[in-house]
């Protein structure tokens, strides 16, 4: 009996333990369990948001293109160029160049950074100018407010833990250090910053 069972799998099967059965290791996989499960609460915001907007027939509408469009075009502007230095950045930590690695994750950082200070001046100016709050806004519809609020924010909150990451983990200090597993720690926050950046593109609610 076992003569035929290993004439079938002669390698032995990757689920009799001792070795990974996804062919990874635990921190690359669950980093990407967490991107598809951040993935799925993004989509079912957005889904909740289209259907609340599409069947109120007063949905408000208060965003012209100029410049209400332009300026988000230029927040999306910035985490998208943030997105591509950071995969130079885990290009460079790939090939040992510690020194490009440095610019690129400062890059990196000045990007996200710059998202989030025009991220809130545009929340600011829609409290305190326009008087659109999570709970009220000047068109009677607070669905309006909540929805952008939460979802905008969220979105934000995930570019500010980028940031607090690279600024007080040891990652931040990889393309100093010649550490292997520093090395790896670093491309897995990458791979989260370089995801947030791809899923930035803003809308005119």
């Amino acid at each position: 009996m076992s003569s035929h069972a290993s004439a079938v799998n002669p390698a032995g099967s990757v689920w009799e333990g001792g070795q990974s059965p996804y062919a990874t290791n635990s921190k690359k996989f669950g980093m990407w369990l967490f991107l598809i499960s951040d993935s799925l609460t993004f989509s079912a915001m957005l889904f909740a948001y289209t259907y609340s907007r599409v069947t109120n027939p007063d949905w408000p509408k208060p965003f012209d293109f100029s410049p209400a469009v332009i300026f988000s075009t230029i927040m999306t502007f910035c985490l998208l160029s943030s997105s591509l230095t950071m995969v130079l950045a885990v290009h460079s930590m790939n090939h040992g160049d510690r020194k490009a690695t440095v610019r690129w994750i400062l890059a990196t950082m000045v990007g996200g950074g710059a998202f989030v200070v025009l991220h809130m001046s545009e929340w600011l100016k829609l409290i305190n100018v326009e008087h659109v709050t999570p709970l009220s806004n000047p068109w009677g519809v607070p669905l309006f407010g909540g929805t952008f609020f939460a979802l905008t924010g969220l979105h934000m909150t995930h570019v500010i833990c980028g940031l607090i990451i690279w600024l007080s983990s040891p990652p931040a200090s990889a393309a100093a250090n010649s550490r292997p597993r520093m090395w790896k720690s670093a491309a897995f926050i990458g791979t989260s910053w370089t995801w947030c950046g791809c899923s930035s593109s803003r809308w005119s609610i």
